[in-house]
Order: structure tokens, then sequence, then C-alpha cells
């Protein structure tokens, strides 16, 4: 989770939402992504979508079944489906958020009988951190 806070930390010196993702496999690190929806003029351009994509060309497949997951903020629904389609093994996630989430919040799409393939969850790892980062970000906008 540190080098997810370290992604996030360069997406906020970029402009972005402080929001970053780690992809690990048989403990090395196959991606690493911070948020980018300003840098490219993408709605998608999260940074689990990023990771994902990296890690599906690290790995040549778009199974990532062995691969753990690491996001400093609770995934959307939009990344809750990759995160579901790609096959990740495990989401740790730091940060919950009412709002946006939907993995423990909103639609709670791995619980949803529509999702495909759901990941072992682990909520608030690095909560403190995450959640500090995003308050002084949107603070500090304000």
């Amino acid at each position: 989770m540190d080098l997810a806070l370290k992604a996030a930390e360069t997406a906020q010196k970029a402009g972005e939402v402080p929001i970053g993702c780690v992809i690990v496999l048989s403990n090395e690190v196959i991606a690493t992504a911070g948020n980018r929806t300003l840098t490219d003029r993408d709605p998608t351009a999260h940074a689990e979508m990023i990771a994902i994509r990296q890690a599906t060309a690290a790995v040549g497949s778009e199974r990532l079944v062995a691969c753990d997951l690491y996001v400093t903020l609770e995934p959307c629904t939009m990344c809750a489906g990759a995160i579901s389609l790609a096959r990740i093994r495990r989401l740790y996630y730091g940060a919950a958020d009412p709002k946006g989430g939907a993995v423990d919040s909103g639609v709670r799409f791995f619980a949803s009988p529509t999702c495909h393939h759901a990941p072992e969850v682990y909520s608030a790892v690095g909560e403190g951190q995450s959640a500090s980062l995003l308050r002084d970000f949107f603070k500090a906008r304000r």
C-alpha cells in the first residue's frame, strides 16, 4: 500500500485526484499507476484501470488470476467491474468511498448475482493515510 500511496502523491502533484494503485504478482510489482483522468482527458483513466492495463500487458493475458491489487480508495463500479473481469485474486483498498464506492458501499458490485468473479476483499488497509491525502487535496481546492 505504501507504493500505492506514492502513486497517489504523484497523481496529486500532476493536479489529479490523489488515488494510486499497485498490482502484485508473486511478490513482484508488475503495475503502478495514479489517476490520469485530467491529464489524459479520459474519464476511464482511473488508477485501477491504468494499472490493470499495464498488468495484463506485463503478463500477456487478460486474466490476472494470481494477482493482488492495492488501491488507496474503494473502487467505483467501473473499476470493480474491471477487477472482476480481470479475475484479480485479492483486492486491498484504503479509504472507503460512501458516495462513489462500489465494493462495500453503493451497489456492492461483488455481491451482485451478475458478478462473475469476486476477489477476496480487504478494506481499510492504509485507511488513515489514504483518507488524509484525499481530505487534504479537496480541502485545498475549496
